[in-house]
């Protein structure tokens, strides 16, 4: 998993920084990282990887570093060191599957988190739960409080995109946009949508590996 998720990031980082060339200096693509990258013993692999962004001149903004809300319930020391080394780089962190697990919201204020990742479950659910929407509506709230932005996973509908946009949600991604597509397509896509101007709800295309 460390070779092949140094692989993945290396390739991103390297995609990201022809996109941002190409589209915008503030091209943003997130990274799925596994709990393996960051056990003690893999520490300065994972660091090592991640300094690879300097080597391509690519700002810590361009990069957004994705793990599971699991995660983060029992860290060690090492992986606190790595998330703060994340901070202070300038890579930012999204929570994903939030709402899932069995969440502590302590880690919140405990590490610089960027993003929060409404799970799929509660969108696919809003327009026949009310407590799909409810819950949906409580997490934007929180984070917002908290300085954070919010993801709805799992878009897939006009109706979901709406309620999503009045509960104050700040991005979006699902098939209401894009299925997952290889690097060639994306740019296609960059290319069709570059002169249009950002949806209400802006979508985050990711490149599945």
């Amino acid at each position: 998993i460390n070779r092949v998720g140094d692989w993945v990031f290396k390739e991103t980082a390297r995609l990201a920084g022809h996109w941002r060339k190409h589209f915008h200096e503030d091209f943003q693509i997130t990274v799925n990282m596994s709990p393996v990258q960051f056990k003690a013993e893999n520490i300065a692999a994972t660091k090592k990887s991640l300094s690879h962004l300097h080597q391509l001149e690519l700002s810590g903004k361009n990069l957004v570093i994705e793990i599971t809300e699991r995660f983060l319930l029992n860290v060690e020391s090492e992986v606190i060191d790595i998330l703060l080394w994340l901070r202070d780089t300038g890579i930012q962190v999204a929570i994903d599957d939030f709402g899932t697990g069995y969440s502590s919201l302590s880690y919140l204020n405990k590490f610089d988190i960027d993003y929060l990742k409404i799970d799929q479950s509660f969108v696919h659910n809003l327009s026949t739960d009310e407590n799909a929407i409810a819950l949906s509506e409580a997490i934007i709230v929180m984070a917002h409080k908290l300085g954070l932005k919010v993801i709805a996973e799992g878009v897939e509908t006009e109706v979901q995109k709406a309620m999503l946009v009045d509960a104050g949600c700040d991005y979006a991604q699902g098939y209401l946009y894009s299925p997952p597509v290889p690097a060639a397509a994306f740019e296609a896509l960059l290319q069709k949508h570059h002169s249009l101007s950002q949806p209400d709800v802006t979508d985050i295309a990711s490149r599945n590996v």
